[in-house]
């Protein structure tokens, strides 16, 4: 990452999503060989033929097969494709840039330039609130919004964008402000328009 930072900038943070969506896969990471490696041994001891007097001895090797192949679907299949995912998307926050990257062999980055960032909201369902997450709102003016989902610390991730625009550069912070006159008197979305509600820390609103 410091290899493509600006002349000046720093990492301020980096995070990824809140792992809550490895709870299914870590949960059938643990359990899944546990229930195929009983149902091969309730297998070998001959207990499918006496539940179905058709199914013979040769069958045996067959069934541990497919509790072997299921186990193998269940690990390379669903848990390790999830676990590379949530590992490959990653949240980085600089003193001039949030940056958030998603894919490994595929890799999709969004950058966004704290000077073009005018509010900062942070919205949570019942559980992103119990676990303190949250997805973070960047509105970029003129109608633009980005939302970086399932921030960790969702509510200190923003006080840290927060922090960082407020000690950006005068002349960085100006040269946003032209581009925005010079785009001219185009609408400007604002949450409170809109009848949403948006966070907010001491000193008044999440504004810029």
């Amino acid at each position: 990452m410091r290899k493509e930072l600006l002349p000046g900038e720093q990492v301020i943070t980096v995070t990824r999503p809140q792992p809550r969506k490895l709870f299914f896969p870590g949960l059938l990471f643990i359990a899944g060989p546990a229930v195929g490696a009983f149902a091969s041994a309730w297998i070998v001891r001959g207990e499918p033929a006496r539940l179905v007097p058709l199914i013979s001895e040769e069958w045996t090797i067959w069934l541990v097969a497919v509790c072997v192949g299921g186990v193998a679907w269940i690990l390379l299949g669903y848990c390790l494709p999830r676990l590379l995912r949530w590992h490959a998307t990653q949240y980085v926050l600089t003193s001039r840039r949030i940056i958030a990257r998603y894919g490994m062999l595929r890799r999709r980055d969004m950058q966004i330039p704290l000077a073009a960032v005018h509010h900062v909201g942070v919205s949570q369902s019942l559980w992103q609130r119990i676990l303190r997450s949250g997805n973070i709102s960047l509105d970029t003016g003129h109608g633009a919004e980005s939302v970086i989902p399932d921030v960790p610390e969702a509510a200190k991730f923003r006080n840290f964008v927060l922090d960082a625009i407020d000690e950006l550069p005068a002349g960085v912070i100006y040269e946003a402000d032209r581009a925005q006159d010079i785009a001219g008197d185009m609408p400007r979305y604002r949450p409170w328009d809109r009848g949403e509600t948006w966070d907010t820390r001491e000193g008044g609103r999440d504004e810029r």
